[in-house]
């Protein structure tokens, strides 16, 4: 009883939670993760700076990287993409076809645009394909400390441009992160980004502890060395990257407006895409779980003082035994206490955001 009004009670303020065992366990939680982009963030960002490195214009460049990332569905590249439609270049797209595209797990993405060999990504990818970088590094840190994610464009293995974007931070994440941490609750980010960004966007919401440069097969294993050190974790993502992370954890909670794939993988899905729905789950899972205890110790206590007198204890003295029409009266009022404790469920209300 107390289980199905908890999960109703999380339903009506927005959760909406798979079964009973998850409902439970969120009330153990110590450690919360949460992905940055697209649960701290809104998930779509915008370009904000393009600092060129040769030849190429805004406009080349922006073309280029737009039809490079036309066929991805990462928010970076939606934020490319977005750029050359406000630019009115769109149009324009169709004139560029891509082969041998590329995606490479963590570092970025390569093709080929009109016979020029692209690549798009971070520090890594171009290290990784000998492209030289040297004078434009500082840039890059300069504008990752301002929480803004750079990324280097590279035109037949020579830098092109640094393309910057920025994504813009829930407005209500640093008051939910605020009261997690305020119920003792461990807040640890978890973003494929660079340690500058990452640190930037951590200050900035208040979260002492973060894994930045993070490759999506590797978030499972930081669930995983939480979990040997003795945290119950809950994990928080959106994207089909945060799928085995969020399988991988005590309680995996997923948002709402994020992929199919992310909300199968998860125990729990916050439908309004707030964070403020990880504090108010955890608190109707305490409230639920309370309340079971109030009903397991109510009715324990009745049982023990009613088994004695149903097997005659008072007959000996007294000479009275109780009637079986008593006996299941007061069995019926036993029940009836349960299911009324359970419906004062009804009533909470999580604490004011």
């Amino acid at each position: 009883m107390s289980v199905m009004v908890g999960v109703g009670k999380a339903a009506e303020v927005g959760v909406l939670i798979r079964n009973g065992e998850a409902l439970q366990t969120a009330s153990k939680i110590t450690a919360m993760i949460l992905d940055k982009t697209g649960t701290i963030t809104l998930g779509a960002p915008k370009v904000t700076d393009i600092v060129l490195a040769n030849e190429y214009t805004e406009g080349d460049v922006l073309l280029l990287a737009a039809s490079l990332e036309s066929g991805s569905e990462h928010p970076l590249a939606e934020a490319i993409v977005e750029s050359v439609r406000d630019k009115g270049l769109f149009d324009k797209l169709e004139a560029f076809d891509v082969e041998n595209f590329h995606a490479i797990a963590g570092h970025g993405v390569s093709g080929d645009v009109n016979g020029k060999r692209l690549l798009f990504g971070n520090e890594k990818l171009m290290e990784g394909q000998g492209v030289s970088i040297d004078g434009y590094v500082e840039s890059a840190q300069e504008l990752a400390s301002e929480a803004k994610t750079p990324m280097y464009f590279a035109v037949d293995n020579q830098l092109a441009a640094i393309i910057a974007v920025a994504d813009p931070i829930k407005e209500d994440s640093i008051s939910a992160i605020h009261r997690l941490q305020h119920n003792g609750i461990r807040v640890v980010m978890l973003t494929g980004d660079n340690r500058a960004t990452a640190q930037a966007v951590a200050k900035i919401v208040g979260i002492t502890e973060f894994f930045a440069e993070v490759l999506p097969e590797d978030k499972a294993e930081k669930i995983a060395e939480l979990q040997k050190e003795g945290e119950i974790v809950g994990m928080t993502g959106d994207g089909i990257n945060d799928a085995p992370a969020l399988a991988m954890a005590n309680v995996g909670f997923a948002i709402g407006t994020g992929t199919d794939v992310a909300i199968e993988s998860a125990d729990i899905t916050l439908m309004r895409g707030s964070l403020h729905g990880l504090a108010d789950a955890i608190a109707v899972s305490k409230a639920t779980l309370r309340n079971i205890k109030q009903n397991l110790f109510g009715a324990f206590v009745y049982n023990a003082a009613g088994i004695p007198f149903a097997a005659g204890v008072l007959y000996p003295v007294f000479g009275i035994l109780l009637s079986p029409v008593v006996a299941g009266a007061a069995m019926a009022f036993s029940s009836l206490t349960v299911v009324s404790n359970a419906n004062r469920l009804r009533l909470f209300k999580p604490e004011n955001h």
